[in-house]
């Protein structure tokens, strides 16, 4: 990682669970030292113990970075711990859900850089994608920053507003799940039809993964890619004529449910 600020002045990992281990594997694999690198965990793990980071001690008094990943429900009681570190040049980098950029500024003050992500859970094999948002305290170099770290563990994109977040948290904050009982549902299906259950889910399984890397690789859009696959009057069309219905189809349940998910994320924004 070509970062002399955050290899000098370090970095601090407050929590080291699933999310914050595999941003961490993402750092050190791409070359951040691990003695730039700062971990306040109270359960941490054999892997993060054999890594070399400085774990659980002294902290600088000014790094370039913190990111904090620890669950929503511990924040009240970790944060503080940093208030000395806020209303400078550290940068606060939050990928934790539900805890807006108002709560950061609440706790560390005003003057303090943040920058809010919302990752998914892909994220663990370095396949996600994360949404991000900064707070009028944080310059063009420390959403940079952020967006570099972020990088470590797959794709970065920029709202226009922290409104947004509660979006991306219904399409892609939750949407692997969506996914996952997308598989669930087709390998049942397949089932019914008369295939054994594991070979149904083996196939729903590969469906759904390579489906999912050649619309990402592919030049074309997904709708373009649906209809190279759907010849006129065959088996394809057979099924997307239940699938695409309007009314009870999958474009009507979709929008319910990024809409539920979406609702429920400004639900727990706002207390």
């Amino acid at each position: 990682m070509k970062n002399s600020r955050i290899a000098q002045k370090g970095l601090v990992l407050l929590g080291c669970g699933k999310m914050g281990s595999a941003m961490l594997a993402g750092w050190l694999d791409q070359g951040l030292p691990a003695t730039s690198v700062h971990v306040l965990d109270p359960f941490p793990s054999d892997w993060l113990k054999s890594t070399g980071v400085s774990l659980n001690s002294d902290l600088p008094d000014a790094p370039a970075i913190v990111l904090v990943a620890v669950k929503p429900q511990m924040m009240a009681e970790a944060l503080p711990r940093l208030q000395e570190m806020g209303g400078g040049e550290t940068v606060f980098v939050s990928v934790a859900a539900g805890t807006t950029i108002g709560y950061f500024e609440s706790v560390l003050g005003r003057e303090t850089p943040v920058v809010r992500a919302m990752p998914n859970t892909p994220a663990a094999i370095r396949k996600g994608i994360s949404a991000i948002i900064g707070n009028a305290a944080v310059s063009n170099e420390g959403v940079d920053e952020a967006v570099q770290l972020l990088q470590a563990v797959g794709q970065v994109v920029r709202l226009e507003n922290e409104g947004q977040i509660d979006a991306v948290t219904g399409v892609s904050g939750s949407g692997p799940a969506y996914v996952f009982h997308m598989i669930e549902t087709l390998a049942a299906a397949g089932e019914a039809q008369g295939l054994p259950a594991e070979m149904a889910m083996q196939l729903a399984n590969a469906t759904v993964a390579g489906a999912g890397a050649l619309a990402e690789e592919a030049a074309e859009s997904p709708s373009q890619l649906r209809v190279n696959v759907t010849s006129p009057n065959g088996t394809t069309q057979a099924g997307l004529e239940v699938l695409m219905d309007v009314k009870t189809g999958l474009p009507s349940l979709i929008n319910k449910t990024v809409a539920a998910a979406t609702g429920r994320s400004r639900e727990l924004a706002n207390g």
